[in-house]
């Protein structure tokens, strides 16, 4: 179920980019209680708006590798496939899109876990039916981008 986004709930995301500010400095910056910040965020937590987390910078860890990979389907039950793509080692997110592919899928591979690309096909996407084409998009370098830690 989708919420309406009120300014103060705006507000309150936008104070949380940074994950581990106090609810009583958020509530100071925008004149309302703690209380309301802290009943707020619970709200949204629960409704699954938000998830507060730690996020990474890979390229900063060695051995850690991000890929997209855009995955053509047989079938049309798109939603469906993307929850089970998001069921394989080293995914962290699978998303239903517009264009040539009609998923997009976000990996985390790491050399100390075992899991390189090629492991991935041999290992995980084997197990994927009505997959017809992969294509993937190795991330060399990236700004402002970070991921969680998924392995």
């Amino acid at each position: 179920m989708k919420i309406k986004m009120d300014e103060t709930n705006k507000a309150i995301l936008r104070q949380l980019i940074d994950g581990r500010k106090p609810f009583s400095a958020i509530a100071d910056e925008l004149n309302v209680t703690e209380n309301t910040v802290r009943s707020r965020v619970n709200k949204l937590i629960d409704e699954e708006v938000l998830q507060i987390s730690g996020l990474i910078r890979a390229e900063m860890i060695p051995g850690l590798q991000v890929v997209f990979m855009g995955v053509k389907l047989s079938t049309l039950d798109l939603e469906r496939k993307a929850r089970e793509f998001c069921t394989l080692r080293g995914v962290i997110s699978s998303v239903v899109v517009t264009g040539r592919y009609d998923l997009l899928v976000q990996l985390v591979l790491s050399e100390e876990e075992d899991l390189s690309l090629l492991d991935f096909f041999k290992e995980e996407l084997s197990k994927m039916s009505e997959v017809l084409e992969v294509e993937t998009f190795v991330v060399y370098q990236s700004e402002n981008y970070r991921i969680p830690y998924v392995l």
